[in-house]
């Protein structure tokens, strides 16, 4: 999905058992079909709050320039909608058709289809990809599947943006969005993990921002190209985000 309603997780440390491909897909897009009008009733206006990671928005958009962009894990559209608005042609993707369904319905200019991460059915040439909160319920050994999958869509030099809950940690979350049921793993990740998985599926990073309590966004490039500095999109992050520092609560997602 996208952004969650709050940092707190819900529910009880998970089992280090690795959930089958098949299981932990079926059961996101379950939970996340259950909650997804108050998910997105919750999430509608998250983005006032947090003028941080508007900031991280509109560098992405400066950095995609003319795009084409996917947002993958979308939810119900809050954050694909914010960047159409910036002017970035962009579509979303998400696993559960629930979310899908408020998502074309709320933002009815933007093109929204039902598909999974894990298998992209996009034949290439994106200028970015958003994956915005929506790798925490992936199992860290499908992780650089998925990003090498994420690599494969963007064009030389495509941009990838990946927002993440900072930490070292697996959680069962048994119920969210107003107590509704749900059986997800949420994923807490070193920043160093998440760059070196990047790294490995062939992306060159170049910024991270760093936020309190808990979350962090990377920026990466997929690597055929020649990369912007690091200080050059660290720069141009610090410039958009000159607002007053509200607790950035956030969290997530697909």
């Amino acid at each position: 999905m996208a952004l969650v309603a709050s940092l707190g997780v819900e529910g009880h440390p998970a089992s280090p058992t690795v959930p089958s491909m098949v299981d932990w897909l079926a059961d996101t897009r379950a939970s996340y079909d259950t909650v997804a009008q108050s998910y997105a009733d919750q999430l509608r206006d998250a983005l006032a709050e947090r003028p941080y990671l508007r900031g991280a928005l509109v560098t992405f958009a400066g950095l995609v320039g003319a795009g084409p962009v996917a947002d993958i894990g979308c939810g119900p559209g809050h954050v694909t909608g914010h960047l159409h608005s910036l002017g970035v042609p962009v579509r979303g993707i998400d696993l559960s058709p629930a979310m899908v369904e408020i998502a074309r319905e709320n933002h009815p200019g933007i093109r929204f289809d039902v598909g999974s991460m894990t298998d992209l059915r996009i034949d290439g040439g994106l200028a970015g990809v958003l994956a915005w909160w929506s790798l925490i319920h992936v199992p860290d050994d499908e992780v650089p599947g998925v990003l090498s999958g994420f690599r494969r869509v963007l064009r030389d030099g495509g941009v990838v943006m990946v927002g993440f809950h900072t930490g070292d940690s697996v959680h069962l979350k048994t119920a969210g969005y107003g107590g509704h049921p749900m059986k997800v793993n949420v994923h807490h990740r070193p920043p160093e993990r998440v760059k070196d998985w990047l790294t490995a599926a062939g992306f060159a990073v170049e910024a991270e921002l760093l936020m309190e309590p808990g979350q962090a966004v990377v920026f990466a490039r997929r690597a055929e190209a020649c990369p912007a500095s690091r200080s050059t999109v660290a720069r141009s992050v610090e410039a958009v985000s000159q607002e007053p520092p509200t607790q950035p609560t956030l969290g997530r997602a697909r």
